[in-house]
């Protein structure tokens, strides 16, 4: 799979429950090599889930590092991760942020979905932000190659999987009253 996330507008009519029809946009995201390739992809996913017409209104490169789903999330989160390296040359604390795609329920579980995630880092990283993302589904590049195949399953294992819950430590120090006569 390629790494370029595409973040794709779609425009249609949807019936509401009270019969009348609503014009809405939606944000989808799809793994593609193009801008072209993209408009393709989400046209091809979109022609499955949408019997009338459509229109793609937008298409724009995402910045995400990584994208994670759960299983039993229905929702998507933007974690904004910074990762923390030391400057040997100027004695300072350097931070690079990247963002990832987590599937959870709320924000505490897209906090700990994003902690399992980044388990296994070497380095320091700090979590300054998680939001809700508009994202409503996510479409992975796949050719059909059998090498493929075998990545399409993990991606989809990980849609179908439940993160094991991770503990935090707590390392902030509260001082009392009685502790501070």
């Amino acid at each position: 799979m390629s790494n370029i996330w595409y973040e794709c507008k779609v425009k249609y009519r949807k019936l509401e429950e009270s019969g009348a029809q609503k014009i809405i946009s939606e944000p989808y995201l799809v793994d593609a090599l193009s801008y072209t390739e993209a408009e393709s992809r989400i046209t091809e996913e979109m022609s499955a889930y949408i019997s009338e017409e459509f229109k793609i209104t937008n298409i724009k490169m995402a910045n995400y590092a990584e994208i994670h789903p759960f299983e039993n999330a229905d929702r998507w989160f933007k974690s904004k991760v910074s990762l923390i390296a030391f400057d040997e040359e100027s004695g300072k604390e350097r931070k690079t942020s990247m963002y990832l795609l987590v599937q959870a329920n709320d924000v505490k579980e897209a906090y700990d979905n994003t902690v399992s995630v980044m388990k296994g880092t070497m380095g320091d990283y700090t979590i300054p932000a998680i939001t809700e993302s508009p994202i409503l589904d996510v479409f992975p590049y796949f050719s059909g190659d059998e090498n493929e195949l075998e990545q399409l399953e993990k991606f989809n294992a990980l849609k179908a999987s439940k993160p094991e819950a991770v503990e935090v430590e707590d390392h902030m120090e509260f001082v009392t009253e009685e502790q501070e006569a």
